[in-house]
């Protein structure tokens, strides 16, 4: 059986292994190692180690845990229920306003945070309960907390833009100013949605009582907006502005930001034992999970190379008439169409390698085309079957909710992703503008 042969074959029982149940990590692994063995033999097993050893001593990646720390303590010192409870009031005059505090908390906890299953978790706990009993269609509201917490995948600083830095080739800085404004594109989407649906249709989302916004008079409310929001933003642009601005290394940043953490949960005194021993236990699971996969995809990467799959891939690429602009449009509807199926980890760390020898000798540019993937990459968490916000906000949601409501909602906002991916393929300076503004490029 020839080489090519072979790595079909493995693609296919990569994915026969994952329908049935196995985890991800554990299909690469068994899927690359038999088929790889098939291939060229006892090798294979010389040259993993050496793939395993270069990826655990990259540095970027070891920025990997302290912004899960920094995410996870903020998570856990219940910050996103303070920012809910102030911005809601701020906001609840307006026909959707609870909407748009929503998309404002989802912002400042994707920048904060950066973890999509703590933050859809956190805002469908806090808020559909609230969002039915105001009476704000399920749909609505349900769409609204999937989006608003998968706004933490482009808005730095993001996993996903921490491991297309390390495969793409760019620096960690260079694609976090570069995400800096398609994340607050995307974020404007959203709101300019939510406001016109509150203006052509108050029934669904209604505004907040003013007897309701009146329990919190304006001198405290203004009070609780420099208390409650501006230390979270504070540290946001402490590490972001660091990294950007090329004061400190991501990795240097990323500690300042984990100890940063520390200082805004202690403020708002909700720092503890018991907080510090669970952020710690988070970080070190969702920590390893990361590194695991990323171990596992190596040995699946080395035996689809080394079984001509890169051949394969450049042969398919070749039969799509129309150059450079026409391969990157199906590189996008391919793994848009994956994301139906497969976790962004495994999107970007097996199948976006495969791709990018393609593009390797056009005049692509790398920073916009990471930005194109990124924004991709984040309606994989909104498309069914494998939509993980909308497993995790299914987890949460009270009985009347459900799980049609849960796809119904985000069907609207997948739509305006596929808007916003439109509006920066056609502008590519939207990310490329501010890391050339600032002399990353």
């Amino acid at each position: 059986m020839g080489s090519e042969a072979l790595a079909i074959l493995m693609a296919f029982g990569f994915f026969f292994l994952l329908f049935i149940g196995f985890p991800v990590g554990i299909a690469l692994a068994a899927a690359g190692l038999l088929f790889g063995y098939l291939g060229f033999g006892i090798g294979l097993f010389n040259l993993l180690p050496l793939r395993i050893y270069g990826l655990m001593e990259n540095y970027t990646l070891m920025a990997i845990p302290l912004f899960v720390f920094m995410g996870v303590m903020l998570e856990r010192s219940r910050l996103a229920e303070e920012l809910l409870d102030v911005i809601g009031h701020a906001a609840g005059g307006l026909r959707g306003g609870m909407g748009l505090s929503i998309i404002l908390v989802g912002v400042l906890m994707g920048a904060s945070t950066g973890i999509v299953g703590a933050t859809v978790v956190t805002l469908g706990l806090l808020t559909l309960p609230v969002f039915v009993r105001r009476g704000y269609d399920k749909g609505l509201a349900c769409g609204t907390i999937c989006a608003s917490g998968t706004l933490g995948q482009i808005i730095p600083p993001s996993l996903v833009l921490i491991l297309l830095a390390d495969i793409m080739g760019q620096s960690l800085g260079t694609l976090f100013a570069a995400a800096m404004i398609p994340g607050l594109v995307l974020a404007a989407i959203y709101a300019i949605y939510m406001l016109m649906v509150g203006w052509l249709n108050p029934k669904m989302a209604p505004a907040i009582p003013a007897a309701e916004r009146a329990s919190m008079p304006r001198a405290e409310l203004i009070k609780k907006l420099f208390v409650v929001v501006l230390p979270p933003i504070g540290l946001i642009f402490a590490v972001l502005g660091s990294i950007i601005g090329g004061v400190a290394a991501p990795t240097e940043a990323a500690s300042m930001g984990a100890l940063g953490s520390i200082l805004v949960a202690s403020l708002t005194r909700r720092f503890s034992w018991r907080v510090l021993t669970e952020t710690v236990q988070g970080t070190v699971k969702i920590s390893a999970m990361v590194f695991f996969i990323l171990v596992c995809a190596q040995a699946f990467s080395l035996s689809f190379r080394g079984l001509n799959g890169e051949q394969l891939i450049a042969d398919m690429f070749a039969l799509v008439p129309g150059g450079e602009t026409a391969d990157i449009i199906f590189l996008l509807v391919l793994l848009f169409i994956l994301g139906f199926f497969l976790e962004w980890i495994e999107i970007s760390y097996i199948v976006l390698p495969l791709f990018l020898p393609v593009f390797a000798h056009s005049n692509v540019n790398y920073v916009w085309l990471s930005m194109l993937v990124c924004l991709n990459l984040q309606t994989s968490f909104l498309t069914p079957p494998v939509g993980w916000s909308l497993f995790f906000l299914k987890g949460v949601a009270p009985p009347e909710v459900s799980t049609r409501d849960i796809y119904l909602g985000v069907t609207p906002f997948v739509v305006l992703q596929l808007i916003a991916l439109v509006i920066l393929f056609n502008f590519p300076q939207i990310a490329t503008w501010l890391p050339h503004a600032i002399g990353w490029d």
